[in-house]
């Protein structure tokens, strides 16, 4: 959603690199430039107007007058600003002493309100919550139908005595539906609630009265992120006639401008909680406004790719190949298959490479990436014998031939598919030797950059080698203290961060994200992205 809106403010940011003093007149050009672009994205002129301000303020200030790097530090106040903007800290919920804890959802309809309720029922029961929905919305033709279907993939209860289409009482039955979970010992409930095409007194008025029936510890009001500014006037409405606690945004991977979650923080004064971002039971995130900002800024968004990563991965399956590494046993093709299948299991793969930081050059290889080639490389493996797939060196012409009609391929792909195996397995025993050796096993083909599995004395010695600072002398004591001091001079110009981030350098001992370069990744995943 936010690629357009992405692209121009960090154009516009980009701009300020290599001024070692920015004037007054920069500063204005680059605030006119993020202006431009944050109205074409549809955010509110008031929301804009007070950005705009605070970032000039602070530009043109002490803060980066004084710093040592001016473009990195408005870098950083505008990070800092976005975050403010799209609502500061991480908004929590509000959970009742005594359960169930009551969630009411409310909005218009066609927001994606029945939807988002059995994707919050599914995330309340993966934290450990036996979530309980209640169908409230009793207007809209099959409505309860549809939420028995999404509980259903959700693998969460759908309390629905009426069934819907104009019949039954939606306030007797949030009533009810609470009750209900008392009795089950359910700890929170869901009401899912109906909406209008448009802001109409009478749905106000069925809002509040549910509300005032079940005394909600939260009132989630769900907006479609794809309608632009006019979500903060909807937000608006509903904050005045019934009054909501916290924002959800749905459609968040649609290809709209993104306005709505720059605006409505700031005209509702509302936390935004979580986001739906996908089609899938599964597409759903709490909403970090720090995490946000940096994706808007091409930073990436890596503590969410982990999280995602540690809920997908089986830590069994890691253990045993992590023991399987150290032992120094060979990387087979099996192996390689179970990894494709943890990678497939963590949901759209092209979302998950966009968080990776700067991706936005990337962007058009990602849009093209064909996510159906792990199911044709699961098709390749699966269709070769146990023996093929331990030693793939017995793979010659007739057997190819075999796995190729086997699996509905051509030979030229199976012998891409063991080309990539072939670094994969090169890789893996480099990982083999390092975990052997003490040195981190952190991933090979990801070099330049503190944190990512290298010790300091490494570092420092690659860094003096790239640097040229190889001793010429021919006595081997004095070469080998020269060699010494260059390694150890390197680490710790690296240590204070020479390498420079968008926010003036990375702490010490922690991986520099706004520096990573994705021409830094494997050559398999280069390959995934289109690249040769």
């Amino acid at each position: 959603m936010f690629n357009n809106l992405s692209d121009r403010i960090t154009a516009s940011l980009k701009g300020l690199r290599g001024h070692g003093r920015l004037t007054e007149a920069d500063v204005d050009k680059t605030i006119r430039e993020i202006r431009r672009a944050l109205l074409d994205a549809d955010v509110a002129v008031s929301v804009v107007r007070d950005f705009t301000g605070r970032v000039r303020e602070r530009a043109l200030g002490e803060e980066v007058s004084k710093a040592l790097n001016p473009a990195q530090q408005i870098v950083k106040i505008v990070n800092d600003e976005l975050v403010e903007v799209l609502g500061g800290a991480t908004g929590e919920l509000h959970w009742s002493k005594n359960p169930p804890t009551v969630i009411m959802l409310a909005g218009l309809q066609g927001a994606g309100k029945t939807t988002l309720a059995g994707k919050l029922a599914k995330w309340m029961k993966s934290e450990g919550h036996t979530p309980l929905l209640v169908a409230a919305d009793l207007q809209r033709p099959n409505a309860v139908n549809q939420l028995q279907i999404v509980g259903e993939r959700a693998g969460v209860p759908v309390f629905a005595p009426e069934p819907g289409n104009g019949v039954g009482d939606p306030v007797l039955v949030a009533m009810n539906g609470v009750s209900t979970a008392q009795f089950q010992q359910h700890d929170v409930v869901i009401v899912d609630t109906a909406g209008r095409l448009g802001i109409d007194e009478e749905m106000m008025q069925q809002a509040r009265d549910i509300r005032d029936a079940i005394t909600p510890q939260e009132t989630l009001f769900v907006v479609d992120a794809m309608i632009g500014q006019d979500a903060a006037r909807v937000a608006e409405a509903f904050r005045d006639g019934v009054g909501f606690t916290g924002v959800v945004l749905a459609k968040l991977d649609g290809d709209a401008r993104g306005g709505a979650a720059l605006s409505i923080t700031g005209v509702t004064q509302r936390p935004i909680l979580f986001a739906s971002t996908g089609e899938n039971v599964d597409d759903f995130e709490r909403f970090h406004p720090d995490r946000m900002a940096n994706r808007i800024l091409d930073m990436g968004d890596v503590l969410t790719l982990i999280e995602q990563a540690e809920k997908a991965f089986d830590q069994e399956e890691a253990e045993k190949a992590a023991a399987k590494l150290a032992s120094g046993e060979d990387f087979t093709l099996d192996d390689f298959l179970a990894q494709m299948q943890q990678l497939k299991s963590m949901g759209n793969i092209k979302k998950m490479l966009g968080m990776l930081p700067n991706m936005g050059q990337y962007r058009e290889a990602l849009e093209n990436f064909d996510e159906s080639e792990i199911g044709r490389v699961e098709a390749i493996i699966r269709s070769m014998t146990p023996q093929e797939r331990n030693d793939p060196k017995v793979l010659n012409g007739s057997r190819r031939t075999r796995i190729a009609r086997g699996s509905g391929t051509t030979v030229q792909q199976i012998n891409q598919l063991l080309e990539r195996f072939k670094q994969a397995q090169t890789m893996m025993k480099t990982m083999g030797q390092g975990m052997a050796g003490g040195g981190g096993g952190g991933m090979p083909g990801m070099p330049g950059g503190p944190g990512m599995g290298m010790g300091k004395k490494s570092r420092g010695k690659q860094v003096a080698q790239k640097q040229g600072k190889k001793s010429k002398s021919k006595n081997p004591a004095k070469a080998a203290r020269e060699q010494a001091e260059a390694a150890k001079k390197a680490a710790a110009g690296e240590g204070k961060g020479q390498g420079g981030s968008a926010f003036g350098g990375a702490a010490q001992g922690t991986p520099d994200v706004a520096d990573f370069d994705p021409s830094q990744l494997p050559p398999e995943m280069q390959k995934l992205l289109g690249g040769k």
